[in-house]
């Protein structure tokens, strides 16, 4: 109710602010990008509370109306004219080096700010600014593609929102079958790991005792899910997502639960990007679960690896024979995975190479290929399992040949495997890991002697 007062308030106060808009000459302004510089300029005036608020809302209006083309120059536009005050940054670098002091310091770090970090803050003020400029910064992420030049905004962007949605402001909410319909409905349609099919597939994945999900929320954006996790509560580590989907499963009862899977994790806004939420997210949902539930006692994901097939067809430096080669074309074939011969000779080549992709393989930056590897080896887990056809979905075939593994989160060494990957590059994994990575070196080893 607070924050529907509090948004009400605001819309009031923008809808004076309109009033006196029309009253004036702002109405007739340019509606194409320059004419949204222009009035950005204004936002930038130092102008009343309610004009300035209604101002705000015009500038995203505005935005929201301009083509791909029109968004482009209005950035160039903020790259171009809204940096620092060069004068005042100038006087402020002087004074500082005449007679260096706190306050000297304080004046430089306010002096070298751009303008567009104000202009921003002012924006966000407006009724629904803040998911307004989330999706304004998926629009130019999706601009910037490798090219530099507006990277100077997309800083100053992230930086605020980063400070926006800090943890401190983030709300968690479990998600259930009495949730609000508007929101179930974004669960369907951003859920990006397991694809939900239809109602009867989301109530199948919230609903029974043995089912949960839980998302982060913003109270600026109270119907937005910022990311969520779906969760099986099970007796033992999983290694395959099918029988954790089935139509026809028989649910667990809650007294047998020990173990607690996390099967998907889904970011739901593109403009959030960078702007890491999951690390938070995992470790209050395991504090939710263990006061809810004191017998779970592994938590554990089941996670698919995204960028192994690519990396395979790719990378011309794999530690592979020239039978080994000749044997992954079979992967094209359709159904490979139910010849149980090629399957076997398959699981030979691949489980090896997985091993050697998570514990060797780097990018040229030296950091892990897999984006789902990097995130929770960097948030703590343990690489526990690797595991054989565990997706079976067309998805799962294509990006990893069904491959999934499981990480462990064992709350005991969390802080010290984060350092061993934070500080050293070091992927702390299972023995059984690491000896798949071993039988890779014997098995080439014995071919070359052959």
């Amino acid at each position: 109710m607070a924050n529907a007062f509090f948004s009400d308030l605001l819309a009031t106060i923008s809808e004076r602010g309109r009033t006196l808009l029309r009253r004036g000459d702002s109405a007739d302004a340019k509606r194409d990008a320059d004419g949204l510089i222009e009035l950005c300029d204004a936002l930038l005036s130092g102008r009343g509370e309610a004009s300035g608020t209604a101002i705000a809302r015009e500038v995203l209006d505005i935005y929201r109306e301009l083509d791909a083309a029109g968004r482009r120059v209005f950035f160039e536009g903020l790259v171009r004219d809204f940096g620092p005050d060069r004068e005042r940054l100038s006087k402020a670098i002087e004074q500082w080096r005449a007679k260096p002091s706190d306050e000297d310091a304080s004046s430089l770090h306010f002096a070298s700010e751009p303008r567009r970090q104000e202009l921003i803050r002012r924006l966000n003020r407006a009724p629904g600014g803040t998911g307004d400029l989330v999706n304004m910064r998926a629009d130019l992420l999706g601009m910037m593609n490798g090219h530099t030049d507006l990277a100077a905004l997309d800083r100053d962007v992230s930086h605020l929102l980063s400070s926006w949605f800090n943890r401190g402001f983030l709300v968690l909410r479990r998600i259930d079958w009495s949730t609000p319909a508007n929101i179930l409905e974004k669960i369907i349609r951003y859920e990006a790991v397991h694809e939900i099919s239809d109602w009867d597939d989301l109530r199948r994945r919230i609903d029974p005792v043995d089912r949960r999900c839980y998302a982060f929320f913003h109270p600026a954006m109270v119907d937005e899910p910022l990311i969520f996790v779906e969760v099986a509560l099970t007796e033992t580590m999983p290694g395959a997502i099918a029988p954790l989907l089935a139509v026809d499963r028989q649910h667990l009862p809650i007294e047998r639960a020990r173990t607690a899977v996390f099967y998907s994790i889904s970011n739901t806004q593109r403009g959030l990007g960078g702007i890491s939420f999951g690390s938070f997210l995992i470790k209050q949902v395991v504090e939710e679960l263990r006061r809810e539930l004191p017998k779970l006692d592994t938590f554990v994901t089941l996670s698919p690896v995204p960028g192994f097939m690519a990396w395979v067809k790719q990378d011309k430096d794999l530690p592979l024979s020239d039978e080994d080669r000749e044997l992954l074309k079979r992967l094209d074939e359709p159904k490979w995975f139910e010849s149980p011969e090629t399957a076997a000779l398959l699981r030979s080549v691949l489980e090896p190479l997985a091993a050697y992709y998570f514990l060797k393989a780097r990018t040229p930056k030296g950091r892990l290929i897999d984006s789902v590897a990097r995130f929770h080896l960097g948030n703590g887990a343990r690489l526990e399992r690797i595991n054989w056809l565990g997706d079976l979905s067309p998805k799962g075939l294509r990006e990893s040949a069904g491959i999934m593994v499981n990480y462990l989160y064992r709350l005991d060494d969390i802080e010290k495997n984060h350092e061993a990957y934070a500080n050293d590059g070091e992927v702390v994994a299972s023995s059984a890991v690491k000896k798949l990575l071993k039988s890779e070196g014997r098995r080439l080893l014995d071919m070359r002697l052959s």
